[in-house]
């Protein structure tokens, strides 16, 4: 892997049923969505329903499990929902947004597996990945109304950043305009995140699953699957 990730002391301390997988990817070729993505998106939703079997996303075990690392760094989780739950609300709802190519496989994964998924421009990455709690200085890039805007996450917010500052907020609940996917990435880092009960086996499944369907969208691409970490 070219990209290093560290999770700090003080987020092992306050979640010590997490742990992550990285997959990377490098020569990719991304687009608007497409027949193969749309349809990976559908399937999930199928999958999904079948899993929940009528549950409220919220009442599955692993997304509880999440539930309940929100509220021990004082985020409340059914205001800022992780992106598991949140995508999972919204294809039961209203259906999967179509994004981009890439975007949609590691969306359809996410569904599929009701595990958080993110995905990085590699090439906008400064350094490496660190998940932390933030000091509340760190900078922000969203977007608010069209435009770009900077904000800053809470003092003791768990996020993900870099050497240029949080690429996501929350942990998995909202990813920053300055790495994300565009139809233009050529390398990404995608990162699943799991908090037991969800076991290793399953984390690596869903990490595998990605990686075929990466393979598949892209068949030039070099795809390749990190360890499985957990504290």
């Amino acid at each position: 892997m070219t990209c290093s990730l560290h999770v700090s002391a003080e987020v092992r301390a306050l979640a010590p049923g997490f742990g992550h997988l990285a997959v990377e990817a490098h020569g990719l070729t991304n687009g608007p969505s497409d027949e193969l993505s749309s349809g990976l998106l559908d399937e999930a939703t199928r999958r999904l329903a079948g899993r929940l079997d009528g549950r409220a996303p919220q009442d599955d075990p692993h997304i509880a499990a999440w539930r309940a690392a929100y509220g021990a760094f004082g985020s409340k989780p059914s205001r800022t929902r992780n992106s598991a739950e949140a995508l999972a609300k919204r294809a039961l709802a209203d259906g999967l947004p179509r994004i981009n190519r890439l975007v949609d496989l590691y969306n359809a994964i996410s569904v599929a597996h009701l595990v958080p998924v993110g995905g990085e421009d590699l090439d906008r990455i400064q350094g490496g990945m660190r998940l932390v709690r933030a000091t509340g200085d760190e900078p922000f890039a969203t977007a608010a109304g069209g435009a770009e805007i900077v904000e800053y996450p809470d003092s003791g917010e768990v996020v993900w950043c870099d050497d240029e500052g949080v690429t996501c907020r929350r942990w998995n609940w909202r990813q920053g305009v300055r790495t994300r996917l565009t139809e233009d990435s050529v390398s990404a880092l995608f990162l699943l995140e799991r908090m037991a009960p969800m076991t290793l086996d399953e984390l690596s499944s869903a990490g595998a699953e990605l990686a075929e369907a990466l393979q598949k969208a892209c068949p030039d691409a070099r795809i390749e699957i990190g360890d499985v970490w957990s504290g």
